[in-house]
């Protein structure tokens, strides 16, 4: 391992502690929660409750991951990286990113759109349903027929697929990091 001075028991548990921390945080938001709300409230409570926990949520990731990013930098000076402590670096950096832009970008922007997608669903008596297939007919008919719904759609679509495709990058970085430290405890 490439150090200049060895961390602390305190920073390696510190460490660890952070990238267990973003990781649960990932693993539960991503994977758990919003499928087990999706089949308990109404879509537009749905996506009133992301609307809420998304920011946090993000800003959350991103001081997290440049936690992480810091800790392992200031003990794995670059002059001194081997390949695989390189490419742990681009880890954390590339999840810092990640957070980042959907903190930034992604996150408001899709949730901007999805509260102008809701004006006219509302308009149209949607929304209220419980689950994301429910009434899938009169969403279809709605797209078909209104031209600026079709267009929300269309804009939502896209920022949620990016911030997804951004989570889920995120979430598989800080799940490499957290292997690769689990199998090196001894030297993080």
């Amino acid at each position: 391992m490439a150090t200049e001075g060895e961390p602390t028991d305190l920073m390696k548990v510190l460490h660890l502690l952070v990238l267990s921390f973003t990781w649960g945080m990932q693993l539960w938001v991503t994977f758990i929660a919003g499928f087990v709300l999706v089949r308990q409230v109404s879509r537009h409570t749905f996506g009133l409750v992301q609307s809420k926990l998304f920011p946090p949520y993000f800003y959350c990731l991103l001081g997290s991951n440049f936690i992480s990013l810091s800790m392992y930098a200031v003990y794995h000076p670059r002059e001194l990286l081997e390949t695989h402590e390189a490419i742990q670096m681009l880890l954390y950096l590339v999840a810092l990113i990640t957070a980042g832009l959907n903190a930034q970008w992604f996150g408001p922007s899709g949730t901007e759109v999805m509260f102008q997608m809701w004006e006219v669903e509302k308009e149209h008596g949607l929304g209220q349903q419980i689950g994301l297939g429910s009434q899938k007919e009169e969403y279809a008919k709605l797209k078909e027929k209104d031209p600026k719904y079709r267009e929300y759609r269309k804009v939502f679509g896209r920022y949620h697929g990016l911030s997804s495709i951004c989570n889920l990058i995120g979430f598989i970085c800080a799940t490499v990091n957290l292997v690769y430290t689990a199998m090196n405890l001894s030297t993080i």
